[in-house]
């Protein structure tokens, strides 16, 4: 009772106004509405009803076999991962860094993350794509490529908008992975270095989560992070997912996984949900570390949260239905039996 009747003042009190905020038309925001309802009744239930001896431990959590596999699997996780060890000078990391009118941060952000690199001695490229910027982005990535390099930056061909510069990027890198990172310096290059080498332990991706043991925000809005969680929760339940930061674009994945969830079709910051959607969806392998993400000092914000809900919204339900409907046609071990019969 007690769980039931705060899921429903959370409901009424939150959810449905939020969604409304956002945009959202009725019937939608009432099926968004009863599903995070009845998330939240699960877990309040859970709480309180399992010891919490009983319920899956963080490090239990850290591995996330491919879809499909089944418990047993899981815990013997090893077997299901392709072993890759990279040495210190071998395999390229690739960053593609978006950028759009930041002026007041592109430097120090590339500047900070190429001495990291280097005092890692990691071999790395910084791939910065000029999102068609009205200020001195461009003039100052001309600057930075002179003396770096390791630096180069190409003019987003795409038409303006954060999934588009995104998608030019993993278009273009050169890398046998590639990390996604913000230019407006909210990321942490330490977690880049951690990403690296937890993706050398033959993970296909390493998803970070600012939402777990270990991991922080700074200055993070509260608006944003209350339509952050609820969001994240619906994809949760929606998914089956034990992951819970979806939705943040810092994220490291090998070729072969960006390759593998093409082609993508987001425009704009909705992106951020369809690469690691798909990439989970379609059989990779991943492992989920805590990070740091620190709110820009500089510049402006180019997420407008009541533009991007039923963006975000659509892109969910499109994975969604790939995951249930499509009979795994999309899925690693059927794109790969296609390719050793037309091999």
């Amino acid at each position: 009772h007690l769980s039931a009747g705060l899921s429903i003042l959370l409901r009424t009190l939150v959810i449905f106004p939020v969604l409304d905020w956002l945009g959202v038309n009725y019937l939608i925001n009432t099926l968004v509405g009863v599903l995070t309802s009845a998330a939240i009744n699960y877990i309040v239930s859970d709480s309180i009803v399992f010891k919490k001896s009983d319920r899956a431990t963080p490090e239990q959590e850290d591995f996330y076999p491919p879809e499909g596999l089944g418990p047993v699997v899981e815990k013997s996780c090893s077997s299901t991962r392709t072993q890759y060890y990279w040495g210190k000078s071998h395999g390229l990391l690739s960053l593609v860094i978006p950028a759009y009118n930041e002026e007041g941060c592109i430097v120090s952000t590339v500047t900070a993350i190429t001495e990291k690199m280097a005092a890692e001695n990691i071999n790395c490229e910084v791939l910065v794509v000029n999102d068609n910027s009205h200020d001195r982005t461009e003039d100052l990535l001309k600057g930075l490529i002179i003396n770096n390099s390791n630096v180069r930056y190409i003019n987003n061909y795409y038409p303006n908008g954060f999934g588009f510069a995104v998608r030019c990027g993993l278009e273009n890198f050169k890398g046998d992975a590639v990390a996604i990172v913000m230019a407006d310096s909210s990321d942490n290059p330490e977690d880049i270095v951690r990403y690296y080498y937890k993706l050398q332990e033959g993970y296909d991706c390493v998803l970070g989560s600012r939402f777990i043991k270990g991991g922080r925000v700074v200055d993070y809005p509260i608006h944003k992070l209350l339509v952050n969680r609820l969001a994240n929760l619906f994809i949760q339940i929606a998914f089956g997912l034990g992951f819970n930061d979806v939705t943040n674009a810092f994220k490291i994945y090998r070729r072969e996984v960006i390759e593998g969830i093409m082609p993508l079709i987001s425009h704009h910051f909705n992106l951020t949900v369809e690469i690691p959607l798909k990439a989970i969806v379609r059989g990779y392998s991943y492992a989920a570390i805590p990070i740091t993400w620190r709110n820009r000092q500089t510049g402006v914000s180019k997420l407008k949260i009541k533009e991007m809900g039923s963006r975000y919204l659509f892109i969910v339900l499109y994975i969604w239905l790939e995951k249930y409907l499509s009979r795994g046609d999309y899925h690693r071990s059927n794109l790969k039996q296609r390719a050793k019969v037309n091999g």
